[in-house]
């Protein structure tokens, strides 16, 4: 059974969270051992759930009906551990947060496999809302998050990327995902179409901001924390928005260039961590993501005052504050 973390800023719908985590625990309860066990390592991981929630509190708004609300909350929990799990294969990652991935300990196939059925299984779980329109959303994010990745995967190494290429890619990447929680919930709650508009910018934003931030964490974030070296990214060969912005700012004697070209791979390493910890590159990086924040917290001005809203607000605010 996973333990999720349920901070107090999600409010109104903090005592349901169990819900969707009891849903997740559901699907663990399959008779194949093989695929028991390693959905039971994949999703026994827990985390903050932060886009169910999202999801719940925009349903908070007006008809809050858990029996719709829930499939949809898990089934995003589910979309999205789903992609870690492939990222994880085409990583070769041997960790995550801390913990060996499903890759690590039952190999490539099987784990694909496993992503595979997880993937199927947050379908199941959208159809469950009943609501062809959710379920049409949620087909459009899947594969705005898999052209995102595909984006990632098919421009690693390469530093002749821009911030543009780059806010596209975690756009799908990531931020769909969150606009889709935001206004999935709010389909389900009955919400008219400038509030579910409100509820999806708003989504994206966060998502935006949370993405950046987690992209910053990747250079100054504490290892045992993060679960995962500091630069992993730059291992990877993502280019993400601090390094972006030292190839922008040292365009010539570059330590990301180099790692990339595979010259002095570990001193090159080092010495861009270091440039992007010692400089205000990161101070620049965080007013991007503010800026992504401000754009969420005045969407949600279109919304009525509600404890639901003002949680989505302070959900906002955590996103900058986030260690890990």
């Amino acid at each position: 059974m996973s333990t999720p973390v349920a901070p107090a800023l999600y409010g109104p719908v903090q005592d349901d969270i169990h819900l969707v985590e009891e849903t997740l625990n559901a699907i663990q309860k399959v008779e194949f051992p093989a695929l028991a066990r390693m959905l039971a390592h994949i999703l026994g991981a827990g985390g903050k759930r932060i886009r169910p929630a999202i999801a719940l509190l925009a349903g908070k708004i007006a008809t809050y009906d858990l029996e719709k609300l829930v499939p949809l909350a898990a089934s995003i929990e589910l979309l999205h551990s789903a992609t870690l799990v492939h990222d994880d294969v085409i990583d070769a990652a041997a960790t995550r947060r801390g913990r060996a991935t499903a890759n690590a300990l039952f190999n490539n196939g099987p784990t694909v496999m496993v992503g595979d059925f997880m993937f199927a299984h947050a379908a199941e779980l959208i159809a469950r809302t009943g609501s062809i329109e959710v379920i049409r959303l949620f087909a459009r994010t899947l594969m705005e998050m898999a052209t995102g990745e595909l984006h990632q995967d098919m421009s690693a190494y390469e530093y002749s990327s821009s911030t543009i290429k780059y806010f596209n890619r975690i756009a799908g990447k990531t931020a769909s995902l969150f606009a889709t929680a935001a206004k999935g919930g709010g389909m389900l709650s009955g919400l008219r179409e400038d509030w579910l508009e409100a509820l999806r910018s708003y989504g994206e934003n966060v998502g935006m901001a949370f993405q950046i931030v987690d992209d910053i964490l990747d250079f100054t974030g504490d290892e045992a924390e993060m679960g995962k070296p500091v630069g992993s990214d730059l291992m990877q060969g993502t280019l993400t928005l601090p390094s972006l912005l030292i190839i922008e700012r040292y365009p010539d004697n570059n330590p990301v260039k180099r790692y990339f070209e595979g010259r002095q791979k570990a001193e090159s390493l080092r010495r861009s961590i270091e440039m992007v910890r010692n400089s205000s590159i990161l101070e620049e990086s965080y007013k991007v993501a503010r800026d992504f924040r401000d754009r969420a917290l005045a969407a949600l001005e279109v919304l009525p005052a509600s404890e639901a809203r003002d949680a989505l607000a302070d959900v906002a605010e955590w996103v900058m504050q986030r260690r890990s």
